[in-house]
């Protein structure tokens, strides 16, 4: 309840709901006068379309500027972001995490299964790495 207590002091919504409902609450009831009858369908057309304001998809016929402007909304949202987003959220592990963290649990258990600990620490086989000697280090800083 308080949610639409402040929705209703948001000034688009204000605008929108609260104006609509309050000029059809408004109307006045008159007796139509002779001139007022003899209006041709131009001239009503031209009444209707006088404060059109224009999409910018077409300057000439308002059905044609709006036709364009909802089939452009409905392309670009609902087919390039709900079904973009839906197709991007649910497509397959291209970077194959994972597959790289079932592999590591699967290598874990092995290890477990063999009695070898989870990481060894001589990954690399000691006796194949050639270090340098003393005398080739010489005054060569080490930093640990």
């Amino acid at each position: 309840m308080a949610a639409l207590i402040k929705l209703r002091h948001m000034p688009v919504v204000q605008r929108s709901v609260w104006n609509y409902f309050s000029k059809t609450s408004r109307n006045i009831s008159t007796s139509k006068k002779n001139s007022d009858t003899a209006t041709t369908a131009c001239e009503t057309n031209k009444t209707e379309d006088k404060n059109w304001v224009s999409y910018g998809f077409d300057y000439e016929s308002k059905e044609e500027d709006t036709n364009a402007h909802h089939a452009t909304f409905f392309f670009s949202v609902t087919l390039c972001l709900v079904f973009g987003g839906f197709s991007w959220a649910y497509a397959p592990d291209v970077h194959m995490r994972d597959w790289a963290q079932r592999e590591a649990y699967l290598e874990l258990h092995r290890r477990e299964k063999a009695g070898q600990p989870p990481i060894d620490p001589n990954y690399v086989n000691p006796s194949t790495v050639k270090l340098p000697s003393e005398d080739e280090l010489c005054d060569v800083e080490i930093i640990i």
